[in-house]
């Protein structure tokens, strides 16, 4: 079973089903997908803008939106509400007059929705960038509690395989404790995915064969996350050699119960992991699914701007699948 087929068949035993806005209707990917999403009943889409032009653009394409929320932030009747709300999430001063402006932008108000609990989650990104996908949710759903970080991660798939790489997405340089967060919030959205995890913290060193800052680094994060998460299986510094191929693992790790056999694998920094996830897509024609944004207090997705409809679809679904987690947690 896919790692897509499987969170649909949770989201779908799911007794409520979860409410994922969209803040791009003006795209008709984001229309068709939401169109698909409604027709098969397991979540319940809901649009951001203005209802006239939504509803044309539906006749135009031969879209069933019938039943779909829509919000339009220009004649939203608790308004004052929720500037009441994004005024306090902010934890700044912000004016009522900076708020309102905010809120005029549908990825501000979509955020707000999840914000308030008048949705589950958010996915958007066919229109905007990653820091306008993103940046709404850091300043006003913030980490989950206990968490202090926000990272990105994909679970790359082929066939019976699967793993976790992260991250690749977020954090360009972090330090050992933004490292060993992200090992955690990895985990669990191995467990997410049915993966029993066993991470490995990646380096160009494998215990110590080398010397440096960034194997220091590494190293220390490994301990972090050894002494606050003793449960879950975890090593490094590792070679990806070494934490993947068991007859590499048991000669340069011996004794390690993760080296040869990981599953999670944290990159030092985001330029390895970006470009390891995309020659483990490319070459080794692995399914990447993500990024998924992990370590926020609600699930917010974002799309490649180059997305399908179907890619739109398969984030609506993850993303739900997040939300039930959390619902779990």
């Amino acid at each position: 079973m896919s790692v897509f087929s499987l969170f649909k068949k949770q989201v779908e035993a799911a007794k409520n089903k979860k409410r994922i806005v969209f803040p791009e209707s003006d795209d008709l990917r984001i229309l068709t997908a939401v169109s698909n999403l409604n027709k098969d009943g397991i979540i319940e889409p809901i649009l951001i803008g203005n209802k006239e032009n939504i509803a044309k653009t539906a006749e135009e394409n031969n879209l069933d939106l019938a039943g779909v929320k829509i919000y339009d932030p220009n004649n939203y009747a608790d308004l004052d509400e929720m500037v009441k709300v994004f005024i306090e999430a902010r934890r700044k001063d912000t004016s009522e007059a900076e708020a309102r402006a905010k809120l005029a932008k549908e990825n501000y108000f979509g955020t707000m929705l999840v914000k308030m609990g008048l949705a589950d989650g958010m996915v958007s990104g066919a229109a905007h960038s990653t820091a306008n996908t993103v940046l709404p949710a850091l300043q006003l759903i913030h980490a989950a509690e206990g968490m202090h970080r926000v990272s990105g991660a994909f679970v790359m798939e082929k066939g019976d395989e699967r793993y976790i790489f992260a991250d690749c997405a977020i954090n360009i340089e972090p330090d050992k404790e933004t490292l060993a967060e992200i090992g955690y919030q990895s985990a669990l959205t191995a467990k997410m995915a049915e993966i029993d995890p066993k991470v490995a913290f990646l380096s160009f060193s494998t215990k110590g064969s080398a010397e440096g800052p960034m194997v220091d680094k590494v190293h220390d994060a490994t301990a972090m996350f050894q002494k606050s998460h003793p449960e879950i299986p975890a090593d490094g510094e590792l070679q990806f050699d070494a934490a993947f191929v068991p007859a590499v693992g048991e000669k340069k790790a011996p004794g390690s119960k993760v080296a040869g056999h990981a599953n999670v694998f944290v990159f030092p920094e985001l330029q390895s992991g970006n470009i390891a996830y995309k020659m483990v897509q490319r070459l080794g024609g692995f399914t990447a699914v993500g990024p998924i944004l992990q370590g926020l207090a609600a699930p917010v997705n974002d799309l490649s701007r180059g997305c399908s409809e179907q890619d739109i679809y398969d984030l609506a679904i993850v993303t739900a699948a997040q939300a039930l987690a959390k619902d779990e947690k």
